[in-house]
């Protein structure tokens, strides 16, 4: 499976272009968007050096974990859409993140949220559930969000 790697991140940057004595490293700072949907990716990781990313796609991938995002605080937007997260973790620090995109996934419990206080948009429909079992909402995390849709 592929790795999330600096050579892969430049890839995946879109519009911004990399200038031509510029470091991988320099320029992983100061992208602002990165496209890695449909990379057969299971991991996230990497990203420590993306300092000013603010979208990332990670749509149709195999992720299986939310972790390693924490140094990601200008992310504004978080495209996770159709992997295997079964649960929402790990996003505590990302006190900017204003869209969250999570359909698709295995997750039976929305928890985790609770410091989320700029959140305007939260999308979870169509988990992948076992047979009889409903998406759970926990009281903490939507009384945040609710707080946060009213500001």
């Amino acid at each position: 499976m592929p790795r999330m790697t600096g050579e892969l991140l430049c890839k995946c940057s879109g519009q911004a272009r990399r200038k031509r004595d510029e470091a991988q490293e320099q320029f992983l700072r100061r992208i602002t968007h990165l496209y890695c949907a449909e990379k057969g990716l299971e991991n996230i990781d990497g990203l420590g050096s993306c300092r000013s990313l603010m979208v990332l796609y990670l749509y149709d991938n195999f992720i299986s974990r939310l972790e390693n995002l924490g140094a990601l605080t200008s992310l504004t937007h978080l495209y996770l859409q159709n992997n295997h997260i079964p649960k929402i973790q790990g996003l505590g620090q990302l006190h900017k993140l204003t869209k969250l995109y999570l359909n698709g996934n295995a997750i039976t419990v929305v928890e985790g949220l609770e410091g989320m206080t700029a959140m305007k948009e939260l999308h979870v429909a169509h988990q992948r559930l076992p047979e009889g079992e409903k998406l759970l909402f926990d009281p903490r995390s939507l009384l945040a969000i609710a707080v946060s849709y009213y500001h």
